[in-house]
């Protein structure tokens, strides 16, 4: 596995500023923006294939934004034990405090006060289930990148198999992967807090940087968790 590559790769292609500016532009599209997951995965199989051109072009716009209809889908049936828990009480909780009857506002509080104590009693639960996703979600990715389907993203025994054989190589790209994420938003945030105050120009410099650190920081997963795909396929030596 190339990790420093992950780094320099998107530089390398002729048409980087075009590509990963479309796709910075798409991502502030609402629902147009499931498409920059497709694109992510195509990145992914480009990485798995081996291809010349690791940066896919948008000329599949509707390829891609199919691709990350079904990620998003996918996201949102895994999601579903948190909604199924948490928002019965919300709604409960919520109705009842804004409504004018005494009645109702103090069932309002009942489950609002309900609501904080299961929190807490399901805190641990969340962080577990939210770490478990986690660490399966981009062998799923690579799972779809492979075969594209939607019944290839709940394939959970498979997707652990892999994390499990290749656990090395995995949670060396998975870790490099957070800290990674968590330099360039804070220096992302560090930008925005210094031209922020700026009329019009701060905004603008705040927004590019937001968006263009998102878009680098995913096409570096992409890149880490393609070369783990080229790893659990056997293609390449694991790395310690």
């Amino acid at each position: 596995m190339d990790l420093n590559k992950a780094f320099s790769y998107q530089f390398e292609d002729k048409q980087w500023i075009s590509k990963l500016g479309i796709s910075a532009v798409i991502l502030l599209v609402p629902i147009l923006n499931f498409a920059v997951s497709g694109y992510i995965v195509g990145i992914m199989r480009n990485v798995m294939d081996n291809s010349a051109e690791i940066l896919p072009n948008w000329d599949d716009l509707g390829k891609k934004f199919t691709d990350g209809l079904i990620l998003f889908t996918a996201g949102l049936i895994y999601a579903l034990p948190l909604i199924i828990i948490f928002l019965p009480i919300g709604i409960m909780s919520a109705g009842g405090l804004i409504s004018g009857n005494d009645n109702l506002q103090g069932i309002g509080h009942i489950f609002s006060g309900a609501g904080s104590v299961l929190l807490y009693c399901f805190l641990c639960l969340i962080i577990i289930y939210g770490l478990a996703l986690s660490v399966v979600y981009p062998a799923i990715l690579v799972m779809f990148a492979r075969k594209g389907t939607f019944a290839s993203c709940f394939k959970l025994r498979e997707a652990f198999d892999i994390v499990r054989k290749n656990a090395g190589p995995f949670f060396t790209a998975w870790i490099m992967y957070i800290a990674i994420a968590i330099g360039l938003s804070f220096a992302s945030g560090i930008i925005g807090l210094f031209v922020g105050w700026i009329p019009c120009f701060g905004f603008i410099v705040s927004l590019i940087t937001s968006f263009g650190s998102t878009i680098y920081m995913l096409t570096i997963y992409a890149y880490l968790f393609g070369q783990f795909g080229k790893v659990a396929d056997g293609q390449n030596q694991p790395v310690g």
